[in-house]
């Protein structure tokens, strides 16, 4: 039996493990990156495991996230993680250097290598054929210091194109034909294999497009081959030496294969508030729109900025309508200014924010109450925008300039003529922007800048056999990392300092849990189904630890957040029956007992002590994560020695 793409990256990189699904496989990573959302925590976590120097082929440290300053605590952050940076040898890409998905994507990623980001996106990767993944960051940390990255062996999800893309029909089309299909859980456990004749027609831009997406499948990661097109790229970017073959064996197999024929797709778009809450754009003919933002780590490649600028030529946006574009890099930022893109792109009014993640991680340019927002981005989760009763939808940067032009929800195919829009044979090349490490000897004498807002890791306690606490918080279905710690200019300066951020925690849901779980001292949360959805930020772990959550009781966990949470020393645990979700109420006492034992058997006992009912919860730990879990978290663990 032959192997998939990503089962021989696996089989080259495996340090432990056996490659059958289920089963906990331990990989080297050859790459990471962070970004300063994230970053922060992940140094902090790298500084305490007392490891002087990474030990990756590279790890790059970006900004691009938290680059609104209207205090000192993003500045500091900043200085902080370039100083740690130039210290333990990892590189810096500067503030205004771009998105750290689509820089990667241009300058360091390599076909076949592994790569692990303290960002959910990280996926992006797999356009050019890398085995990339969405960590927390203290996954991240570990990485750097040489240690394995742990994930439970996928299945295998083959989706295979036919045909050819139709004038104004996209990538973005394709990757919410997938959600439309599967939905937001429907890639749990799951490696998502693009394949087929249809991929020869798309360019490493739309391929890093999907595979982007794939993350809001729930799936562990997306690749594609590594082919001509892929060659074409690299050697554009001036790194054909980095370029090699990838391909599925004729005799690989797959849990399921997906055919989709690209030339029967139409504009889509995804409605509030979820990425596969999918219909036709045409179908929703007439919405009035507020607002449009075009950018975000999805959709801001040149090619798709090209098109963006070839649709608004000699136009003007519709007075009611106030529009965003993003540019990814400085790169695609230079080359649109160089060829009079960027000047069509201003023309029209739009205006143009700099470099980095900006609305998408709602740093910025909200919408107004009430209105309506289409995003070329991957996330339209209620009060993401920054506005709680906005209502965004997410599109093709071809809609959303069609919208943007007509002030109305438009099927783009009613512009006239799609652009002919060619990737360069070569980009502009400079990587000024990104700073190299210190030498090891240099190293000695670079001093980390900390200030006032960077606080300290919050302190774990290890596992005991029994816990009685209350039930502070029931969540329902589909909760998201935004929900519980939120995004926003208002919040992401605080992420290095976890006693304010608690302040925040699920104030989506609830404004006064954070007040109710410190008073409780120690706390169980009660979820449903894909609980932890979204983004791989660890501080969605971090702060329930430092408010006391000792467990949280979910019908399904979403991968990286279940990992978050394991790493924080808190159980993540399953009803065995979904059913008794609906007994168990806010308020009530409850008590785990014999936790010890079940970390071993996959059962625990849940007694409601409220009403004297018990319940049968279920669980599955590998050793390894049942000792990280007994240590009380990763950090502990790691320190005690282990690995």
């Amino acid at each position: 039996m032959g192997y998939t793409i990503a089962q021989k990256i696996i089989k080259e990189h495996l340090v432990k493990g056996t490659m059958i699904p289920g089963e906990e496989v331990a990989l080297r990573i050859d790459q990471t990156l962070t970004q300063d959302a994230t970053g922060t925590m992940a140094y902090l976590e790298f500084e305490a495991m007392g490891v002087d120097r990474v030990k990756t082929q590279k790890s790059v440290a970006y900004i691009d996230h938290n680059t609104l300053q209207s205090g000192f605590e993003n500045a500091d952050d900043h200085r902080y993680i370039q100083s740690v940076a130039k210290k333990h040898g990892i590189y810096f890409s500067r503030p205004g250097n771009g998105i750290c998905h689509q820089v990667h994507l241009e300058r360091f990623g390599i076909p076949g290598r592994t790569l692990i980001g303290s960002d959910s996106h990280t996926p992006t990767g797999g356009g050019i054929g890398m085995l990339a993944f969405g960590a927390g960051g203290l996954d991240v940390a570990v990485a750097m210091g040489g240690g394995a990255y742990y994930i439970t062996m996928p299945k295998m999800i083959k989706v295979n194109l036919t045909g050819k893309l139709r004038p104004f029909v996209t990538a973005k089309d394709v990757s919410l034909e997938i959600l439309r299909i599967l939905s937001v859980k429907g890639g749990v456990g799951s490696i998502i294999e693009w394949g087929g004749e249809g991929i020869g027609s798309l360019s490493v831009p739309e391929r890093a497009t999907i595979t982007n997406m794939g993350t809001e499948l729930g799936a562990t990661t997306s690749i594609f081959p590594s082919d001509e097109v892929t060659r074409a790229f690299l050697k554009a970017q001036g790194r054909e030496g980095d370029f090699v073959p990838l391909a599925s064996d004729p005799d690989a197999v797959y849990d399921r294969v997906i055919d989709i024929d690209l030339s029967k797709l139409e504009p889509l778009i995804a409605c509030p508030h979820s990425p596969d809450n999918v219909v036709t754009v045409a179908s929703l003919k007439g919405t009035r729109v507020d607002q449009v933002c075009i950018g975000s780590c999805t959709n801001s490649s040149l090619y798709d900025l090209l098109k963006v600028a070839a649709l608004l030529k000699g136009k003007t946006i519709d007075p009611s309508v106030s529009l965003s574009v993003s540019p990814g890099s400085k790169q695609v930022l230079r080359m649109l200014a160089n060829c009079g893109a960027l000047s069509d792109i201003l023309a029209s009014g739009a205006r143009v924010l700099e470099c980095a993640c900006g609305p998408c991680i709602g740093m910025g340019f909200s919408p107004n109450s009430a209105g309506v927002s289409l995003r070329t981005f991957n996330r339209n989760f209620e009060g993401r925008s920054g506005t709680k009763d906005a209502k965004v939808y997410l599109v093709s940067p071809e809609t959303a300039v069609a919208a943007a032009l007509t002030g109305q929800i438009t099927d783009p195919r009613l512009l006239g003529d799609a652009p002919k829009v060619e990737i360069p044979s070569s980009f502009l090349i400079d990587d000024s922007a990104v700073l190299a490490p210190a030498s090891v000897e240099e190293a000695k004498d670079v001093e980390v800048l900390r200030g006032p807002n960077i606080g300290k890791f919050p302190e774990s306690h290890p596992l005991t056999d029994s816990i009685t606490a209350n039930l502070t918080l029931k969540v329902g279905d589909n909760i998201t990392t935004d929900h519980i710690m939120p995004a926003g200019a208002k919040i992401l300066p605080y992420r290095s300092n976890i006693p304010y951020l608690s302040k925040f925690c699920f104030a989506v849901c609830d404004e006064s849990f954070s007040e109710r779980a410190k008073a409780a001292g120690e706390t169980i949360l009660v979820g449903g189904s894909n609980y932890g959805q979204g983004s791989s930020r660890e501080h969605a772990a971090l702060v329930p630890l430092y408010l006391g959550v000792r467990a949280v009781i979910a019908k399904s966990f979403a991968r990286i957040h279940a990992a978050n949470l394991i790493n924080a020393g808190i159980l993540p645990l399953t009803f065995a029956n979904e059913a008794d979700y609906d007994k168990v109420a806010q308020g009530d006492k409850l008590t785990l007992s014999n936790i010890f034992e079940g970390l071993m058997t996959g059962k625990i006992v849940l007694t409601d002590e409220t009403t004297g009912e018990r319940f049968a919860l279920t669980c599955s730990f590998t050793d390894r994560q049942a000792a990280i879990l007994r240590a009380g978290g990763l950090l502990d663990y790691t320190r005690e020695g282990g690995n």
